[in-house]
């Protein structure tokens, strides 16, 4: 059955193409007296083209043929995608970007669920939590489902959705802090250099590198992880109702999303198609349409982007 919108997006491309052909017979091939009449002809169909295209693109936005929002979250998860002045491996998640898109789905009319795809295996704490505010700020039912992996950063942004769905095989869980450093004292000390201390405050420097590790400095930089640690522990218990030691006793483990069901930690186990069945049951509809919202960015944006993983393939090629 045809609906009501559909009629009318079919409508407006017709009307858009039809205009478009008047205008480019009208100019092209009924008033050019020194064109010949092929090139005349070209000219109209390639009219004709961008008239359509521009129907297409105004019907669609009259009469959108979504109803629900999907925001992707793939890769590990910081501040601005790991952009940087040299190109970097293609496929982390910018959390602003994420943010922007979600709040772009709840300011949208035509949209009345957000589906949030989650495949990474985490990331930076801050980041992770604007998502899953955002998420939680959303004004309709929230959905996270897990492909791949739904793990650390990722679940604490499922920690801020209504549900989580998974496949049989995901990797779910990981509710954990890790921090570390490097010490390379004994190899300064190899090569020749070593750490003269200009500092004002006992741990202003704690974790450089090229000293040793105070016991007091060990305990300092352990109680920033530990309190991360009781954040994140809060977050999953309070989104996901669980008890606080329930969550501990998980010890950061990994889980494929079978047993993660089991213990509670995954709402729902099927396929994608079977999650938007589902939604369209609770949306009281037939089907829904699903409408992938991406990062509205300008055009230098965009190209520097896609020269930014043309140079990042040629670099892995020569690897």
């Amino acid at each position: 059955m045809v609906s009501s919108g559909e009629i009318d997006r079919l409508a407006t491309v017709a009307l858009g193409g039809l205009a478009s052909a008047a205008v480019a017979v009208a100019l092209f091939i009924v008033y050019p007296e020194t064109l010949t009449d092929l090139f005349g002809v070209l000219v109209a169909l390639a009219a004709v083209l961008v008239g359509l295209r521009f129907a297409s693109n105004l019907a669609s936005s009259l009469f959108p043929a979504y109803d629900v929002a999907e925001v992707a979250v793939e890769g590990p998860i910081s501040r601005d995608g790991g952009s940087g002045p040299l190109p970097t491996s293609p496929g982390a998640t910018p959390a602003d970007d994420v943010v922007e898109q979600i709040d772009r789905a709840n300011d949208d009319d035509n949209v009345r669920a957000l589906l949030l795809k989650l495949n990474t295996p985490g990331g930076e704490v801050v980041p992770s939590d604007d998502i899953r505010l955002a998420a939680e700020r959303f004004d309709g039912p929230t959905v996270a489902y897990a492909t791949d992996v739904c793990a650390s950063g990722g679940y604490w942004i499922a920690s801020g959705c209504d549900e989580l769905w998974a496949r049989e095989g995901s990797i779910v869980g990981s509710i954990g802090v890790i921090g570390s450093r490097v010490n390379a004292s004994d190899l300064a000390e190899k090569v020749g250099l070593s750490y003269e201390r200009f500092a004002a405050g006992d741990y202003k420097d704690a974790g450089t590198p090229l000293k040793d590790l105070e016991d007091e400095e060990r305990e300092y930089l352990q109680g920033i992880i530990d309190d991360y640690y009781d954040t994140f522990v809060e977050r999953v218990s309070d989104g996901r109702d669980l008890e606080p030691e329930f969550v501990r006793d998980t010890e950061a483990r990994i889980y494929l999303g079978e047993r993660a069901h089991d213990l509670d930690l995954v709402d729902h186990l099927g396929t994608r198609r079977e999650l938007e069945t589902e939604l369209a049951d609770r949306l009281d509809t037939d089907e829904v349409t699903v409408e992938e919202f991406e990062p509205e960015r300008p055009l230098m944006a965009r190209v520097g982007a896609g020269a930014q993983r043309v140079a990042y393939a040629f670099g892995a090629g020569i690897a």
